[in-house]
């Protein structure tokens, strides 16, 4: 009954301020396709606004923006309010790593003349949509002496792009007697690297070539690959999405429109009454583990350095009461209700797109395991916050009951007994290498995030 079409709202300058937004966000996204390149962005962007590294201060007061980084894969940002930080903060929390493909410690091989590089799947993915489709690869070598060489190869016009074979359909009676789960075995998700052997060499000559070509180009060897991380992921830019580009197709929506826009709305705030935080984490497409997920201590270890350097005493107990006292937003995606595959959402409680920001009061799989579920209190509260800002806004399920589910860092949040819900944007082909959003849902986002920050 509340529900309506942001479009159908927009005037024609508004329409003008939601497409322009949307170009920002997709230069964002199309750089940003691992977590170590979304910081490097999310810092950029810092610094241009006026933030400064913390490790830079010796002290801070209201008005100061500060951000942390951790291991290049976390960035948090924080404006400080006229309230003491123990009184809570107003928290906007992403996450910025995407399912993808990881390659091996030992990755590079020889088979029949071609030279191949062996890969572990990261998140939960459809082995299926990644054959046959232009990849590009990503990531860090570290080597011994302690330098760090950056991996950037597929992304400019002029590179070659890789990828991973399928059976020809002529051929494929066999594999298509097989389920979708099974067609593709995550152990054939090897990427093609080359096929030329390198002049002079008898044994394993096409594997020399393509070493020769990285070690030309980056300086590295094979025993430096043990000690990389490097990403393989769908190569080419975000682009938009329908004859009337009402929305943006690209690699990582899940979750870094959310993480694009809650960082945006962070740099918009200024004199907060309450402290205002964009947290954004690695790991939460494999559990939030880990010291760069959000289960870490570093978003405790942060907040106890900032009361730190505000004057205080026992910093780390009240992180905790800081906490406790917090409104937070769990910034992540749902799932979109797809005219072609309606079977599976609840009409009633479904995200539609352009509808604008999504709220979920809990997220989980069947009977809600692993939910956050949050307090009607604090959904009331959101709700006023959302309405009395005029930001076009929704609530769903992630699709029906017994269909299956997913999660989100809201959990973890809450385990500090703050007040959370998760809130983003509808998607179309989750986890997929081309993800779907809407730009009214994007700029609606953004909208609500700044109305959340400011809010009293």
């Amino acid at each position: 009954m509340y529900r309506t079409n942001a479009w159908k709202n927009y005037d024609s300058k508004q329409e003008k301020e939601v497409m322009k937004f949307a170009e920002g966000y997709k230069e964002f996204l199309s750089a940003s396709k691992t977590e170590r390149l979304a910081v490097k962005e999310a810092v950029k962007r810092l610094n241009e606004k006026g933030f400064v590294n913390v490790d830079s201060v010796k002290s801070v007061k209201p008005g100061d923006k500060v951000y942390f980084v951790n291991k290049n894969k976390n960035v948090c940002a924080f404006v400080l309010g006229e309230k003491k930080i123990t009184e809570g903060l107003r928290i906007l929390g992403a996450h910025i790593d995407s399912p993808r493909m990881d390659l091996k410690e030992h990755p590079i091989y020889q088979r029949n003349e071609f030279a191949l590089a062996d890969t572990h799947y990261y998140g939960g993915i459809k082995k299926y949509q990644w054959v046959t489709i232009p990849l590009a690869l990503h990531g860090v070598v570290c080597k011994k002496d302690g330098t760090t060489v950056e991996v950037n190869i597929g992304e400019d016009p002029k590179d070659p792009v890789v990828g991973i074979s399928d059976l020809l359909i002529h051929l494929a009676a066999d594999q298509l007697s097989k389920t979708a789960a099974r067609v593709i075995e995550g152990e054939n998700l090897d990427v093609t690297l080359g096929n030329k052997p390198l002049k002079g060499e008898d044994s394993n000559a096409v594997k020399a070539n393509i070493l020769k070509i990285l070690n030309k180009k980056y300086g590295i060897d094979e025993e430096d690959l043990v000690s990389a991380e490097i990403e393989v992921v769908p190569a080419g830019p975000a682009r938009d999405y329908g004859l009337d580009k009402s929305m943006v197709a690209g690699y990582g929506h899940d979750d870094r429109c959310c993480a694009y826009t809650s960082l945006l709305a962070l740099l918009d705030v200024e004199n907060p009454e309450y402290t205002g935080c964009c947290v954004l984490v690695d790991k939460e497409e494999i559990g939030s583990v880990g010291a760069t997920g959000a289960q870490s201590r570093f978003f405790e270890n942060a907040i106890a350095k900032l009361i730190e350097l505000s004057g205080e005493k026992d910093p780390l107990w009240k992180a905790r009461i800081a906490m406790e006292n917090s409104k937070m937003l769990s910034s992540d995606v749902s799932a979109g209700y797809d005219p072609l595959y309606s079977g599976v959402s609840d009409p009633n409680n479904s995200a539609y797109f352009s509808y604008g920001l999504v709220f979920n009061k809990y997220t989980g799989s069947r009977g809600k395991s692993g939910s956050n579920d949050a307090n009607p209190e604090y959904y009331a509260w959101v709700r006023k916050v959302m309405d009395d800002a005029k930001v076009c806004w929704q609530n769903a399920e992630l699709g029906k009951v017994d269909q299956g589910g997913g999660g989100t860092i809201a959990y973890i949040l809450g385990n500090y007994n703050m007040n959370v819900i998760d809130a983003g944007l509808p998607v179309h082909n989750m986890h997929a290498p081309m993800e779907i959003v809407s730009k009214a849902d994007l700029f609606e986002a953004y909208r609500g995030y700044v109305a959340f920050l400011t809010s009293k």
